[in-house]
């Protein structure tokens, strides 16, 4: 029954934010681009949680958690299927030191200073404070290229600095992924090497579920049942990692490595069945990890403006680090650290399987930071990507003056 009213009421979202006329960008430009970014359904997630409305009751949110492990599954999927070996291997080594120096430094930037709040105010063994420093590190650390994409189709951002901005933003992933897996080793059991095992084992997992897969479909041909069985073995990572208290995440992200490392026709046959889904599922998982918010936790809101003005500062000074690093190897816009301000999905999903595996007020602390913060980030994202248009528009001594009729920027 829960799960009905959950899929009512994002329907019923759906249809809000399918609105032209309502969320049109001239009119609620704010509505219209938290729309396109998912984050609208975060927001009423919060709205209709049991901190503010009630609609959903803390009862149900825990009969929804299985809900949440496949919506996580289905992600890492997808986030393995992106990790094309051939790709990996052509590219050069200052691609991968720029992509982690904008990471890290934010991550850097986040997780050194806040450690020391979290460690004092709730009286934590350390173990447990760097865990959870850490993942909001890996969570600053995470940036999203879909205004660069925007920038370069709408022919307002070369097309190659476009094309650099989604190559290291979709690179920080692994940043991001790597530092979840070390917080749940140091948080989920408290002990490091009990922890390490588990991680062993969700991994093996997701490589089982991966080479199953693959074996079941490489025979197949038609349409719908290689879309049957694609979802039914996914379905199967994301619920099997729950319910032995695994990370659904990761033996996600282990499933689609596998099936990207074997190549071939059945990695494009399950990424074109996953992309069908892909969005529904992003969207009901972002609604559940907004209705988990503790609207009221008032040291949450105390660490907000430190974590989101820590990594701001950390992306800019990483975005400098990158530039250095790439120089004629890959071409970046000017101002690359303002481009790297928009936090992305992925940025949520680690908070949601962090507070499935360490459930208490540490880890909903967490969460609490990194999903109001991704709204933040997402509305100054905005206004910074504007600085890295202005920078782009303007002429360099090689370059002749563009015309008036080209100037502008990225709505």
């Amino acid at each position: 029954m829960q799960a009905l009213l959950v899929f009512l009421i994002v329907a019923a979202l759906s249809l809000l934010a399918s609105s032209r006329s309502l969320l049109a960008p001239g009119r609620f430009p704010a509505l219209a681009q938290l729309a396109a970014s998912g984050l609208l359904f975060l927001i009423f997630g919060a709205l209709l949680g049991p901190s503010v409305l009630g609609v959903l009751t803390a009862r149900n949110l825990d009969s929804l958690r299985p809900l949440v492990a496949l919506g996580l599954g289905t992600g890492g999927v997808l986030l393995g299927l992106n990790l094309e070996p051939r790709l990996l291997r052509l590219l050069p080594r200052p691609v991968y030191a720029a992509a982690l120096a904008h990471a890290g430094t934010a991550f850097l930037f986040v997780a050194l200073p806040l450690s020391v709040p979290l460690l004092l105010s709730m009286g934590l063994r350390p173990l447990v404070a760097v865990g959870a420093a850490a993942l909001l590190g890996a969570a600053a650390s995470l940036s999203s290229g879909h205004f660069a994409v925007l920038g370069y189709r709408n022919g307002r951002l070369e097309r190659a600095r476009g094309l650099g901005v989604a190559l290291l933003t979709m690179m920080d992933d692994a940043v991001g992924l790597g530092v979840l897996a070390l917080g749940l080793v140091l948080g989920a059991t408290g002990n490091a090497a009990e922890g390490l095992g588990l991680l062993g084992l969700t991994l093996l997992l997701g490589v089982a579920c991966g080479a199953l897969l693959a074996f079941l479909t490489y025979s197949l041909k038609d349409l719908a049942e290689q879309t049957t069985v694609t979802l039914g073995m996914v379905a199967l990572v994301g619920g099997a990692a729950a319910y032995l208290r695994l990370s659904s995440l990761l033996a996600g992200v282990a499933c689609g490595a596998t099936l990207a490392l074997m190549g071939g026709r059945t990695a494009e046959r399950v990424s074109r069945a996953l992309s069908r889904v892909e969005r529904p599922t992003y969207l009901v998982l972002v609604f559940l990890v907004g209705s988990h918010i503790h609207a009221r936790d008032l040291s949450a809101w105390a660490l907000l403006p430190a974590f989101v003005g820590l990594r701001f500062l950390g992306k800019v000074l990483g975005g400098r680090f990158a530039q250095r690093l790439t120089a004629g190897v890959l071409d970046l816009p000017p101002r690359f650290g303002y481009a790297l301000i928009s936090q992305g999905g992925l940025a949520l999903c680690l908070v949601a399987e962090y507070v499935l595996l360490v459930p208490g007020s540490l880890s909903q602390r967490v969460l609490d930071v990194v999903a109001v913060g991704a709204v933040v980030n997402e509305m100054l994202a905005h206004g910074a990507f504007r600085h890295v248009l202005a920078a782009e528009a303007r002429p360099t001594p090689t370059q002749a003056p563009p015309s008036a009729g080209d100037a502008g920027v990225a709505a």
